[in-house]
């Protein structure tokens, strides 16, 4: 354990937030595993939260705390402070009220910092809250120049340029907590673009001649032939910086143009994930926590590749992640580690799939078992047979909705009588973008205002005239007038009557049917109550989901 953990730790314990036990059982796990700090170990143990951690630290000092992901200060307000003084001591400019300014920082014993920050502030008062260093660090993006100008400068000195621009690549998808890097050639140079809240954006170009020297540093990084051109390649990257590691998931294919590189970020925060944070309406998150509380049966989620499968799953583990029961997942890949779960990686070239790491993780003793993706006969088969005999069994499904999923399953040749003896709930989901809380405002509604597709302004909302809220577009949202996303659900409890509707062989008309009259809403419902709730829009909406027919 580091002095800094160790100084967190004792804290922590002074202040009643953590017990003896806990501090232990951290610095036992922190010695066999350096590279997790403390941080990490509280909040994948659900001992703390971030929130609540800065509160925590905040009152060992008394002084606020800042909360600077709710309630981020603008550019303007960061650049109040130099670049040099801000980095050196950790500490952004957070707010003024009546003649005092506030700074947040994560050193409030810095007896130096007030004296340096007095000649920027002339006959204002200082005072200090304190704020987690990663979140300061974030606002630190506002002094960083634009990717094309960094760019030019590492090309004009003539350094060691491949490392040096996919460093700043790398940091700067980061920070904007972009999902996916795309590098895609062009004719005249290569395109940088990245994926924030599932929409593409450009971010930078790069000089052709500059190109082939990035692909073959990504190839020689993720362990790829350099002499491969003209067929597919994959495979991962592991990035460390001052601040994090972090895990990409390398994807070459060949294109007319050249290879094109896709890097599928592995964000660390899933493993902080809770239930309380996946969007769930009340009686969804409790048919889920019902269902995962149960000692067996089988959990489907189900949607495209990039609506949030995953995170749903381990924000369940979360809750279930005690000493007292044996959690095995086999993933392919496993992209998020978790204290306390035993994780098989799918290894096809050792002859490890899922059905045959499945087969193993059985008798292993497991209670709870997450199957990364139920792709064929043999592992369905496998996973309804292993959620019969006494595991609780989670996994994700392809399918574009809940009532999909079910003859999906018995086309693959799952017998009805066992689907229905082992199905809890399927739970389709689909990721919209919420809008930005700093510019979101109330606007009035019509049905003229909204799309064309979207003919039902009075069945969903019950009026003609609506208030709903919109993002103006700011420095935090970067002018989209989104910041970051939540999912819309649809639920489907394996109630009796609807194991009784599986054991007919029944068509997703006849399931949805069932499903509605026991209470299940669609996906594009669920979305209309975040709508209402100001969480994000209509147009958002119809982004990712149909209404429902009439």
């Amino acid at each position: 354990m580091t002095p800094e953990d160790k100084k967190l730790s004792q804290l922590l314990l002074d202040e009643s937030y953590i017990t003896e036990e806990d501090a232990q059982n951290a610095e036992n796990h922190l010695e066999k595993n350096p590279s997790t700090t403390l941080v990490d170990y509280l909040i994948q143990s659900n001992l703390l939260n971030k929130k609540l951690l800065g509160q925590a630290i905040a009152e060992y000092y008394q002084i606020p705390f800042a909360d600077l992901e709710s309630k981020a200060p603008s550019k303007n307000d960061i650049l109040k402070i130099p670049e040099e003084v801000a980095k050196q001591h950790h500490a952004i400019f957070f707010g003024e009220e009546n003649n005092q300014i506030t700074i947040a920082t994560d050193n409030p014993e810095n007896n130096s910092l007030k004296n340096e920050l007095a000649p920027l502030f002339p006959g204002k008062e200082i005072q200090f809250a304190f704020g987690l260093t990663e979140a300061i660090e974030d606002n630190f993006i506002h002094y960083q120049k634009p990717l094309a100008t960094r760019f030019s400068k590492i090309i004009e000195e003539q350094t060691q340029i491949a490392p040096e621009i996919l460093d700043e690549i790398f940091n700067d998808a980061l920070v904007f907590n972009a999902s996916d890097i795309h590098f895609e050639p062009q004719i005249n140079d290569v395109v940088l673009r990245f994926r924030v809240d599932g929409v593409l954006r450009e971010a930078g170009r790069i000089p052709l001649e500059n190109y082939e020297n990035i692909l073959n540093r990504v190839k020689i990084q993720s362990q790829l032939r350099i002499d491969e051109h003209y067929t597919a390649q994959d495979g991962s990257i592991h990035h460390e910086t001052e601040k994090a590691a972090v895990d990409f998931r390398t994807s070459i294919v060949p294109t007319v143009n050249g290879e094109k590189i896709v890097l599928r970020v592995l964000a660390s925060y899933v493993k902080s994930i809770t239930m309380s944070d996946l969007g769930l309406a009340s009686r969804d998150r409790m048919a889920l926590e019902e269902a995962s509380e149960k000692p067996f049966g089988m959990i489907l989620v189900t949607g495209p590749t990039g609506s949030g499968k995953t995170t749903t799953l381990y924000a369940a583990l979360r809750n279930l992640n005690n000493p007292k029961v044996n959690i095995t997942t086999i993933e392919d890949p496993v992209e998020y580690k978790m204290v306390g779960i035993n994780q098989i990686q799918v290894n096809s070239e050792a002859d490890l799939t899922f059905s045959k790491g499945l087969r193993s993780i059985v008798r292993q003793d497991p209670d709870i078992i997450l199957v990364g993706e139920i792709r064929d006969q043999e592992t369905a088969e496998i996973a309804v047979n292993a959620a019969l005999t006494g595991h609780l069994l989670l996994s994700t499904f392809h399918a574009n909705d809940a009532a999909t999923a079910i003859p999906r399953l018995l086309d693959m040749g799952i017998q009805p009588f066992l689907l229905a003896s082992t199905l809890e709930v399927i739970v389709a989901q689909r990721l919209v973008r919420k809008i930005c809380g700093r510019c979101r405002h109330s606007v009035t509604v019509t049905q003229a205002d909204l799309p064309r597709t979207f003919t039902d302004l009075k069945r969903f909302f019950g009026k003609d005239e609506i208030n709903l809220y919109l993002g103006k577009g700011c420095e935090t949202c970067n002018q989209s007038g989104y910041h970051g996303r939540t999912a819309v659900y649809e639920f489907i409890k394996g109630s009796p009557e609807m194991k009784d509707l599986i054991l007919k062989n029944p068509s997703s008309q006849e399931i949805w049917q069932l499903a509605r009259a026991q209470g299940s809403r669609s996906l594009f419902e669920d979305g209309v109550e975040k709508v209402k709730n100001g969480l994000t829009t209509i147009e958002e909406l119809l982004r990712v989901a149909e209404p429902p027919a009439k």
